[in-house]
């Protein structure tokens, strides 16, 4: 190979690298604090998929490395929900609605949020993911690691409320994804 033709394969491969790179950037969840997508919420109405993790869960870390970069789940997450992160050990105080909650032993270890504990009812498991409707209401509560084809057709069932219809395991039958 000449120098030539090595010097266009090198600048081809990192215009493609640079290319995929900001492919993978731009698919992204804009994720929300629960009291941002609230206030949002008055302005324009979704339901909400609330992320509940904490630092030290290996499977939540897992979500966000594989589910949550999907371009799939990451435009229809966008597009239909308030996506909301909310750190079960956070010990910030958060309102909603009027209603405080706090973490009772902030900074402590493993002390967990009385809004982690509202929204799991009390079933404290991580990662697990919370949706409301748009009036904050809760719908479910899905607990575990989810890969994109698993959560796809979960997302779509809820978006379309299809859960009003129907048992999940029906919807699933008959749901086109994208995988």
């Amino acid at each position: 190979m000449t120098k030539r033709t090595i010097s266009a394969i090198f600048l081809i491969s990192i215009f493609l690298i640079t290319t995929n790179l900001k492919a993978q950037e731009a698919a992204k969840i804009k994720w929300y604090s629960i009291e941002e997508a609230v206030a949002l919420n008055k302005k324009k109405k979704k339901k909400f998929f609330i992320d509940v993790f904490t630092e030290w869960c290996g499977w939540c870390k897992k979500m966000d490395a594989n589910t949550f970069v999907d371009p799939v789940i990451v435009e229809y997450m966008n597009e239909n929900f308030w996506p909301v992160k909310f750190d079960a050990e956070s010990s910030e105080p958060i309102t909603i609605d009027g209603k405080e909650y706090v973490n009772p032993n902030p900074g402590k270890k493993r002390s967990t949020h009385l809004l982690a504990v509202a929204l799991l009812n009390r079933k404290l498991s991580y990662p697990s993911f919370v949706f409301l409707d748009d009036k904050v209401k809760l719908i479910t509560v899905l607990p575990g690691y989810n890969t994109p084809e698993k959560l796809e057709p979960v997302l779509h069932f809820i978006a379309e409320e299809a859960y009003k219809k129907e048992a999940f395991e029906d919807f699933k039958k008959s749901f086109k994804g994208s995988y």
